[in-house]
């Protein structure tokens, strides 16, 4: 190989055989960027609480939080190799991740367990209902393969919720 017909190749287009126009891939390209760039953006403030949290039930919020920042950032990998498998461009740097993320930052010195609890359910609802969205553009372009994808990360963010909520729940007490 030759210099010359090596920056081709460096330079070439990723063409993947995908079956769906460049539409498609345009679109669905976009809208798996935004949730990648919120499953970031979820997991570092995720982490942020897990890291922060205090207080009587600090090992049970501390390990929930943990467990679920590893899920999140688990999920970054697939969402990101099903942009390049349809022949897209996937998030480059921190910053691309601040100009897409929709996840709000929380950068309080101290946030109370319950408010961490409460903010985290409420980003993982919303991240659900942007999944949702997500995969109406795939079915518009008749892309199973990621809608199939997004179905069960939907269920991961409720259940994620679903934790959050029950272990913000105030406990019984014992009636005499």
């Amino acid at each position: 190989m030759n210099v010359k017909s090596s920056s081709v190749h460096r330079t070439a287009a990723l063409d993947t055989p995908k079956g769906l126009g460049s539409e498609a891939t345009r679109d669905i390209s976009a809208a798996l960027n935004a949730l990648l760039a919120d499953f970031f953006s979820l997991y570092l403030k995720t982490k942020n609480f897990h890291w922060h949290v205090s207080g009587p039930h600090f090992r049970d919020y501390h390990l929930l939080m943990d467990e679920q920042a590893d899920q999140l950032y688990a999920t970054t990998d697939p969402i990101a190799e099903r942009v390049r498998k349809l022949g897209g461009l996937t998030l480059r740097s921190i910053g691309h991740i601040a100009r897409l993320q929709r996840v709000l930052d929380n950068d309080a010195e101290y946030v109370t367990p319950l408010d961490m609890l409460a903010e985290l359910r409420e980003d993982n609802q919303r991240l659900a209902q942007r999944m949702r969205e997500t995969h109406n553009v795939c079915d518009e372009h008749r892309d199973v393969a990621t809608a199939s994808l997004l179905e069960v990360w939907i269920d991961e963010a409720e259940r994620r919720a679903w934790f959050l909520f029950e272990a913000s729940r105030p406990g019984e007490t014992a009636s005499r």
